[in-house]
């Protein structure tokens, strides 16, 4: 039997232990025809009177009413639980424990339901309270070698025909090679004059090497503006006598000689700037012999001099002149030449 069934006839009244009816009219024929005696000691039979049971039918047909109306609520709920749990909504995963407010839901009068594509969801990694991020480091790039730019050449370099004396000189300078003198017969080939032209075309500079000198001297007064010695070069004769760069002036003088009176001027006032490479021993300051520029080599005779222009007398007006030209490009490109002057 239906378990709610069941339920309904355990509280029907009418089944559990009835009371036998009293016959009403026999009741009443003993009322008028007999006496009745009261009496405390016995207990008097309960008659239910006919209105009670009226009321007694009446409450329990209300207690069969509620007991159908709730059969029938109970039938209506399990049905909408089975028509709910025919169509299970998906179930939602929660990424976080933090509780999340649910949006009401408001129905909205449409007959048939339109179903919206939803974007695909992107998942977001959410380090755990336990976890820290742990920082990665950048790849460092591989850097490129770095390769210095390329400079052009700023000297060119001229070797004498036998291969002992060279020399640099700038680019964009020139020179004109020419037989030099030579003595005795035979060695001409070793001989040469190499003379330097600057960019403007201008001869600044001569250099000679072969096998043969000469010169003359005098007494002068030299004063020296600028000195350096040349590392490539040692004299054959006096390989302690370093041999040098000079800038310097000569003032012609009249040597004396002992006892005798001094003139009371130099013979000529007028300057004679030189700038040539020559022994040490032949550039020393102060009144002394004019020396020669010829430095004795294995090979011979090597002499090497600047060429100052000839419609200049002097070269420079004054001595304050020769010092300022001392800070040209000129000056420091003849320095250089004359100071890379090798030997070998």
């Amino acid at each position: 039997m239906d378990p709610i069934k069941n339920q309904i006839s355990a509280i029907d009244p009418l089944t559990v232990d009835p009371i036998p009816e009293p016959n009403g009219e026999e009741a009443l024929h003993r009322i008028l025809s007999g006496s009745t005696v009261f009496s405390d000691t016995r207990s008097t039979p309960v008659v239910t009177s006919l209105e009670d049971r009226r009321r007694r039918k009446a409450r329990i047909a209300g207690g069969l009413l509620l007991a159908a109306a709730a059969v029938t609520a109970g039938i209506l709920v399990a049905s909408n639980f089975e028509t709910v749990s025919s169509n299970p909504l998906p179930a939602v995963t929660m990424q976080s424990s933090t509780p999340t407010p649910t949006p009401s839901v408001t129905p909205t009068p449409t007959a048939t339901p339109t179903v919206s594509p939803s974007a695909t969801p992107t998942a977001t990694a959410t380090p755990t309270p336990t976890q820290s991020p742990t920082p990665t480091t950048p790849p460092v790039a591989a850097s490129a070698p770095v390769v210095p730019p390329v400079q052009a050449p700023t000297s060119q370099t001229y070797t004498f025909p036998d291969g002992h004396l060279s020399f640099t000189y700038p680019v964009g300078w020139s020179i004109r090679v020419e037989q030099g003198p030579f003595d005795p017969p035979g060695t001409a080939e070793a001989s040469r004059i190499v003379t330097v032209f600057d960019a403007a075309g201008a001869e600044v500079a001569r250099v000679f090497n072969g096998n043969y000198g000469d010169g003359t001297g005098g007494w002068v007064k030299r004063t020296v503006y600028d000195r350096a010695v040349v590392p490539g070069v040692v004299s054959s004769t006096s390989p302690n006598d370093p041999v040098q760069f000079g800038f310097f002036a000569h003032q012609s003088a009249l040597m004396t000689h002992p006892g005798e009176e001094a003139p009371a001027t130099p013979l000529d006032e007028t300057p004679t700037y030189i700038m040539d490479v020559r022994l040490t021993s032949e550039m020393q300051a102060g009144e002394t012999g004019s020396g020669i520029n010829q430095i004795r080599v294995p090979n011979g005779i090597m002499s090497a001099y600047a060429i100052f222009d000839p419609a200049k007398q002097p070269a420079f007006a004054t001595p304050e002149a020769a010092k300022a030209w001392m800070n040209t490009t000129q000056y420091a490109q003849l320095k250089a030449m004359f100071l890379s002057l090798s030997y070998k």
